[in-house]
C-alpha cells in the first residue's frame, strides 16, 4: 500500500479520509492543527487534511479482479 499526506484528486477517497479523521476527532483525538479556523470536527478534519498533516494509504489494486475470480456464481 501506497502512504500519502497530500488531499486525493478523487472526491469519494478525499471526503472517506476526512470522515474517518473526523470519527477520530469525535471520540477524543486532539487536532493536528494549532488553531482550527472552525469548530466542526469535518472542518477540522478537512482543514488537517489540506495542510498535508494526515497520512492515509490507498490499496495498490483498487480493481479487485483477484477477488471477483473466488466470488462468481457456478
Amino acid at each position: 500500500m501506497a502512504v500519502f499526506t497530500q488531499a486525493p484528486d478523487n472526491q469519494f477517497a478525499y471526503v472517506v479520509v476526512v470522515a474517518r479523521r473526523a470519527r477520530q476527532l469525535m471520540i477524543g483525538g486532539r487536532p493536528l492543527v494549532e488553531n482550527p479556523r472552525s469548530r466542526k470536527i469535518t472542518r477540522v478534519a478537512e482543514e488537517e487534511l489540506q495542510q498535508g498533516l494526515l497520512e492515509y494509504e490507498v490499496p495498490e489494486s483498487l480493481d479487485g479482479s483477484d477477488e471477483k475470480e473466488g466470488k462468481r456464481r457456478k
